[in-house]
């Protein structure tokens, strides 16, 4: 079982910053690759981003490519998104997420977090 808790999200003004974090907790919390993925008003949720196991390949959505990124840190156990250059239509409710699929920029996640706000003013 993999508990997963992101914090960092809030209300920022387009071309703004902001880092999410997402505190990963289980037994084998490390061995799984990991994502992000977004979910706005009245649309499915969709992939963002995601990272190996090992934090040695990425891959990202084309809507975030360039002004997104992810990473990790094992020994803290914490996934990261650093967000920059942020637009209107990046406003969202940002879910970190892990699983075993091999294929990251397909990633299936057997684990969600509750989510974080983040919203973009124009």
């Amino acid at each position: 079982q993999v508990q997963l808790v992101e914090s960092g999200g809030g209300l920022v003004q387009a071309g703004g910053s902001l880092r999410l974090s997402c505190a990963a907790s289980g037994r084998t919390s490390s061995n799984y690759n990991m994502g992000w993925f977004r979910q706005a008003p009245g649309k499915e949720r969709e992939f963002v981003a995601a990272i190996t196991w090992s934090g040695g390949n990425t891959a990202y959505a084309d809507s975030v490519k360039g002004r997104f990124t992810i990473s990790r840190d094992n020994a803290k156990n914490t996934l990261y998104l650093q967000m920059n250059n942020l637009k209107p239509e990046d406003t969202a409710v940002y879910y970190c997420a892990a699983g075993r699929t091999i294929i990251i920029a397909s990633l299936r996640p057997d684990y969600w977090g509750q989510g974080t706000q983040v919203t973009v003013s124009s």
